[in-house]
């Protein structure tokens, strides 16, 4: 449903919510870490986060990324649209190029309504709600 590179950035973004939740500052090894990712992609994605504002860093050897409570209440759908676009939301599920309410592909109704209860949910979701349940293990970010 996601890019790859879309799925390391949800993760990453929810491994940084947790780790930074106490004003902490959260540096790369350890994210790629948390979330079994590869150094070198997490880093650019993450860079690209923070160019849009969706994420915060500081540099030197106090340095890293963390959120502050404004980029708490960002929700996955946020990230979405950032990495991946609008496409999940908007998009033929079959991927034609031409698919509307009168030139409809064959799931074209269906799918309009799975389109949307995605959307929905993405967008319930916020960073900050997950900290507790991962602290607690009953979520997990890696294999």
């Amino acid at each position: 449903m996601f890019s790859k590179t879309c799925e390391y950035a949800i993760r990453a973004m929810i491994f940084i919510a947790q780790k930074s939740k106490d004003g902490n500052k959260v540096g790369i090894k350890e994210i790629a870490k948390g979330i079994d990712s590869p150094e070198h992609f997490i880093a650019k994605i993450l860079q690209d986060l923070g160019r849009r504002s969706l994420l915060r860093s500081l540099k030197g050897p106090n340095g890293g990324f963390y959120l502050d409570k404004e980029a708490l209440e960002c929700s996955l759908a946020d990230i979405v649209k950032v990495v991946d676009g609008d496409k999940l939301f908007t998009g033929c599920g079959l991927g034609l190029k031409q698919c509307s309410e009168t030139h409809p592909c064959p799931i074209h109704h269906e799918f309009k309504s799975v389109r949307k209860n995605v959307q929905t949910l993405l967008e319930k979701a916020k960073l900050g709600e997950f900290t507790e349940e991962l602290e607690k293990s009953l979520i997990f970010l890696k294999r």
